[in-house]
């Protein structure tokens, strides 16, 4: 069961291939991925995992591509003709592989003529137990493994170049062997500071990018390699995993180097977890150095003085069995299995998610086989017109719940923005109370009025009723703009980019004819507010009266005193009588005035000047203080104004808005599709506008590939 969902995950590595590795591929598979700097030890520790030598070697970055390595755990054929799978035999109570079948594939499992053959890099194509396969060269089995060293450098220069490019763009490896547990490892470019010959400038983020596309998914388990030797805070490795797994709930740490640590220093603290602890803890290990490798020291020799070193020092002997390249892969094939079981049943539910989306898209993309110009042009505008119509009256097939759209912004636009908008003019903050006055004496021309001119109340209101045109106007060209954002709502879909001329035609189409519509709409409004201004209905009942405006008046003039009553009787307290005007009356009971209209203009005391009978001046204003009647005669237009305004106001901020649903947006609901099919159905270019858009054929293409690759996906996760 183990081995079968360890190639359960690979065979769904192979299958998401295609899409490229890092965050390319929707699915996150569980898988190991190794991190280090160049100088750690990463590709020896991998090498030695295997027990051959397969990974290009050399100055400066090697792994250009990151190398999906899967390890296929497989015997040699027995008595009966079989293969004998390694999951079958040495395997403990739990499930796992013991450390005898650790011990048997270092020293036992070769003939002495294969021991023979290791002393070269290769292999003897004789030897058909261990071979790679690539899955770029499905069928090709390689038996030498420097073979599958030259081929890793060739595909690598196929997409990066010769030069030290670096492409996330992976190369799949798959390794039979009976010496491996089954494993799938994810080998990436190692660290690097500073760029050296050709390298690009800025190949450091290059790289960091890279691997943090890999790491930073949820079900990459951390493979961080560091070099024993050197201080761990400043391991680049363990530095980047941290930025991902802060916790490191999912690192797991191997430490390179340890023989070549200073006498009497070890790791002990760091594998207890007293320096940066880990959850799944740290292993040491012992890699050949380039002069073991100079020598042609063999990976089995070189196992075999690892497991002696640690079993001989005093500081890791009584911990051997937990050091050493053998534990390293079997407890990397324990996190491995630990972490797919957890995992599986996540990937199943995003695999069937993510296929269901891709079917659905490519639904929206419509079928290869085009039907009739004639047919598409009918069938978009019929849609067009339908959800038109369906956004508008909040009939829309997806309804949104994050914001207002359509039919719903159209009413805030109304009974909102224009209302408010409205509801804010003030009458008189642009007129004052001497313009009131310069108007009363205008409009009773040589005979001042005896009382309060109507004349001058019309004047004045039908200069305030003008001002609502300019917003009334305005509320038109917002409505335009919210019927264009419906319009970009509704081509914004799939299934209108198939046909970006058709598209735009319609949208050209539409915008036309709202600008057209928008004439008489325009035209209509403004006869609105002059009708308004035409006939000042001061019959109107809501209208304040006139005596009731100069009673009003009359109160805040001279309000009413308060009389005086006795506590003790009840009865009003004897007062002096006082003048209740305010003014002095002559001889004859008149009030004397003390300024007229003019008083400014006559306020010389030069009696000769004023028997001269001088001309007025070219501009004559209204000076001087005002007159009581006149305070009062001003203050009853005042408030005869604002209750007119009023009613005006309210009528405006009703009648607009049916005016403007009436001649736009149900005319362009009502007859946008009989002007869409006069414009575009009868087009003698209807050919070129339902040609496809190249991304559309492109994105199909892509779809039924992913269709495909999940198809095939699913079906391999169906049965596990």
């Amino acid at each position: 069961m183990d081995e079968h969902l360890i190639s359960t995950i690979n065979k769904l590595q192979d299958a998401l291939a295609p899409l490229g590795g890092g965050s390319q591929s929707p699915i996150d598979l569980p898988q190991i991925t190794v991190v280090g700097s160049q100088s750690s030890g990463k590709s020896s520790v991998l090498e030695n995992i295997v027990g051959r030598d397969f990974l290009p070697r050399g100055t400066g970055i090697v792994t250009r591509r990151p190398l999906v390595l899967q390890l296929i755990n497989r015997r040699s054929k027995g008595t009966n003709g079989t293969n004998t799978n390694a999951n079958d035999k040495g395997k403990d109570s739990t499930g796992s592989v013991s450390n005898e079948l650790l011990d048997l594939d270092i020293s036992d499992s070769k003939k002495p003529e294969d021991k023979k053959q290791d002393h070269s890099s290769g292999q003897s194509e004789d030897n058909k137990e261990e071979w790679g396969e690539f899955l770029h060269l499905p069928g090709k089995k390689f038996y030498n493994f420097d073979e599958i060293r030259q081929e890793i450098v060739k595909e690598t220069d196929k997409v990066t170049g010769a030069n030290s490019g670096i492409s996330p763009v992976p190369i799949n490896l798959r390794i039979y062997s009976p010496h491996v547990l089954t494993l799938t490892l994810v080998d990436l470019p190692g660290l690097t500071k500073v760029p050296v010959g050709d390298q690009p400038a800025d190949i450091e983020k290059q790289i960091k990018d890279m691997l943090l596309k890999y790491i930073s998914k949820p079900n990459a388990i951390i493979l961080s390699v560091n070099a024993a030797n050197t201080d761990l805070a400043n391991s680049d490795g363990l530095k980047l995993a941290r930025e991902v797994d802060p916790e490191g709930t999912r690192t797991i740490g191997v430490l390179t180097k340890v023989d070549l640590m200073d006498q009497g220093t070890d790791v002990i603290d760091i594998l207890a977890g007293r320096v940066i602890p880990l959850r799944y803890g740290y292993i040491p290990v012992i890699n050949r150095g380039q002069k073991d490798i100079e020598h042609n020291k063999t990976i089995r020799d070189a196992l075999q003085d690892e497991k002696n070193f640690f079993e001989s020092h005093s500081s890791y002997s009584s911990k051997a069995q937990y050091c050493g390249t053998p534990y390293l892969a079997k407890k990397l094939n324990s996190i491995l299995l630990h972490h797919i079981r957890q995992t599986l049943p996540d990937i199943k539910g995003k695999i069937e998610a993510t296929l269901k989306k891709y079917q659905q898209e490519l639904i929206n993309l419509g079928p290869e086989t085009m039907d009739s110009a004639s047919s598409v042009v009918l069938s978009m505008i019929t849609d067009f017109a339908n959800e038109y119509n369906g956004i508008l009256d909040g009939e829309a097939k997806e309804i949104s719940s994050q914001e207002l759209s359509g039919g719903a912004r159209i009413s805030f636009v109304f009974h909102e923005v224009f209302k408010n908008g409205v509801d804010s003019l003030d009458p008189f903050d642009q007129i004052k109370d001497s313009d009131i006055r310069t108007i009363m004496y205008n409009s009773s021309g040589s005979a001042p009025s005896l009382f309060v001119g109507t004349e001058a109340f019309e004047v004045l209101v039908k200069q305030q009723i003008k001002r609502f045109e300019e917003p009334s106007v305005r509320l038109i060209n917002l409505v335009f703009d919210e019927l264009v954002r419906m319009l970009k709502q509704i081509v914004s879909q799939t299934k209108y980019s198939r046909y970006p001329a058709l598209r735009d035609a319609i949208s050209n189409q539409f915008i036309d004819f709202l600008k057209t519509s928008m004439i008489p709409t325009n035209q209509f409004v403004v006869d609105i507010i002059e009708a308004e201004q035409t006939y000042i209905n001061t019959a109107h009942p809501d209208l304040l009266k006139g005596s009731q405006a100069m009673a009003m008046v009359q109160e805040k003039l001279h309000p009413t005193p308060q009389v005086a009553v006795d506590p003790k009787t009840g009865k009003p307290l004897s007062n002096q009588q006082t003048n209740a005007t305010g003014g002095n009356k002559n001889m004859n009971g008149s009030i004397e005035e003390k300024s007229g209209f003019f008083g400014g203009f006559f306020s010389s005391k030069n009696k000769k000047k004023l028997a001269a009978l001088e001309s007025p001046p070219p501009v004559l204003k209204a000076t001087g203080q005002m007159t009581e009647r006149e305070n009062m005669e001003t203050e009853i237009i005042k408030l005869l104004i604002n209750s007119y305004f009023n009613i005006v106001k309210r009528t405006i901020a009703d009648i607009i808005p049916k005016s403007i649903m009436l001649k736009l947006i149900v005319k362009s609901k009502t007859d946008i599709q009989k002007v869409l099919l006069e414009k575009l159905y009868g087009n003698q270019d209807i050919e070129d506008l339902t040609k496809e858009n190249d991304i559309t054929i492109q994105r199909r293409k892509e779809c039924k590939r992913m269709v495909e690759i999940l198809r095939n996906a699913s079906q391999i996760v169906s049965n596990v």
